[in-house]
C-alpha cells in the first residue's frame, strides 16, 4: 500500500501550471514538515514537493500562500529525467489524492482553522487530539526555500 498523509507549512506560493494540450491543472509546492531530532534536542524540518491535480491544484494556488499550513494526503512516486546538463535526475515526490487530497488547515498569520474565513476547504481537529492548534503554530520555524535543491 502507498499511502502518506503529511501536515506542514508551505515553504513558498504554489505555482500552478496548466498542461500542453489537455491544459489539465497541476499546482507544485514544497511542505516543510516538522521533526524532532532525539540526538540533538533541536527541531528540524523535511521538506517534500507535492504534486495537486485538478480542480483541486486551482483551488490549492487559489487560496494557499507562503506560510499556509496544509494537510496532503496522497501517494508517494518516483520518477527521473534527463537534465540539461545531459545528467539523469531522480525526483521523489507526494501526488495527492484526486478527491480530498488538500485541507487548508490555517495561514501564516496563526489564525484557527475555525475562524479563517479564506478558506473554503476547512479542518477541524477533534476534541480529544494530543495537541492544540497554539502549540502546533508554536513549533513552526519559518523556511526560507531560496537555495532548495527540488525546487
Amino acid at each position: 500500500m502507498n499511502k502518506v498523509v503529511l501536515i506542514g507549512r508551505l515553504t513558498k506560493d504554489p505555482e500552478l501550471k496548466f498542461t500542453p494540450g489537455s491544459g489539465a491543472a497541476v499546482t507544485t509546492l514544497t511542505l516543510a514538515i516538522d521533526k524532532y531530532n532525539t540526538k540533538t534536542g533541536q527541531k528540524e524540518a523535511d521538506f517534500v514537493p507535492v504534486v495537486i491535480w485538478g480542480k483541486q491544484a486551482e483551488s490549492t494556488a487559489n487560496y494557499l500562500t507562503k506560510g499556509s499550513q496544509a494537510a496532503i494526503s496522497g501517494r508517494i512516486q518516483t520518477r527521473s529525467y534527463d537534465a540539461k546538463d545531459g545528467t539523469k535526475r531522480y525526483v521523489t515526490e507526494v501526488v495527492a489524492d484526486q478527491f480530498g487530497g488538500v485541507e487548508f488547515l490555517g495561514s501564516k498569520g496563526g489564525s484557527s482553522p475555525n475562524n479563517s474565513s479564506r478558506n473554503s476547504n476547512q479542518y477541524s481537529a477533534p476534541a480529544n487530539d494530543s495537541f492544540s492548534q497554539e502549540s502546533f503554530d508554536d513549533e513552526i520555524t519559518p523556511v526560507d526555500d531560496g537555495d532548495m535543491p527540488f525546487n
